[in-house]
């Protein structure tokens, strides 16, 4: 991303802020975009997630066993590894498909059709009125679907490895390595990832232009700097978090 584009970003993301505290919340919007992002997200979530976890078990299983033959502490460190990285990240990365192409299409047809320009004109500020409820939602149900992404993968996990490498649920159910540091990188993952998501959608989706190829150039223009901020961001508090938490 350009610096200006990223400016233009920083400075919505602090009026977003700045609404959030300072004017009232249209909580009825706030709940619809929950319902968007969250529910809708659910089955997409679960399953993705589901599939991955079996996979990372079934690949790392079968190389720990060429190497050391003692799957033991397999449960504990996928455990460790879902919450420090894995659940948050690609959680985020699949709303950012799912969620953030919605709402830069969503907000790009509203510029195209002169909807926001009738919200400007009636005094409505289009931060105000259309960000601030997507943002709250999004920090929202982005933790929340991070949450359910470590129960579903490590639950996925553990069926996998019971059926494939026989390891007792019990055994492989295993919380020695997790470490306060592990919930605070998660909770900072998470909540970052939910602030940059619908900020980026929507900023991508207001400076939309043109007919209905401006909204498709929006749409890329969502996920591609999505993804770029939530790797950016992961990059970035795993180094913070192993300096702070984990040395």
């Amino acid at each position: 991303m350009p610096f200006r584009e990223v400016s233009e970003i920083a400075r919505m993301l602090l009026l977003t802020v700045f609404y959030c505290v300072r004017r009232p919340i249209r909580w009825s919007e706030v709940i619809r975009q929950g319902y968007d992002i969250g529910n809708r997200s659910l089955v997409f979530v679960v399953a993705v997630l589901g599939f991955l976890g079996m996979i990372l078990i079934f690949q790392s299983a079968y190389q720990a066993q060429q190497i050391v033959g003692d799957l033991q502490m397999l449960g504990a460190l996928f455990l460790q590894l879902l919450f420090r990285e894995f659940a948050p990240t690609v959680t985020a990365l699949m709303i950012a498909t799912r969620v953030g192409t919605g709402i830069a299409a969503e907000i790009g047809s509203m510029v195209v059709t002169e909807q926001v320009d009738a919200l400007r004109m009636n005094n409505a500020d289009p931060v105000q009125y259309l960000v601030v409820p997507r943002f709250i939602s999004g920090v929202a149900m982005t933790f929340l679907l991070s949450t359910l992404a470590v129960v579903v993968c490590f639950l996925s996990g553990m069926w996998i490895a019971s059926v494939a490498y026989d390891v007792n649920p019990s055994t492989f159910y295993n919380t020695s390595m997790l470490e306060w540091g592990d919930f605070i990188a998660f909770c900072m993952k998470a909540t970052a990832y939910g602030v940059a998501i619908p900020v980026i959608a929507c900023h991508a989706g207001l400076s939309a232009f043109g007919g209905s190829e401006g909204v498709g150039w929006a749409t890329t223009k969502s996920v591609v700097n999505c993804s770029l901020a939530i790797v950016f961001l992961d990059f970035l508090l795993s180094g913070l978090a192993f300096v702070f938490l984990f040395s």
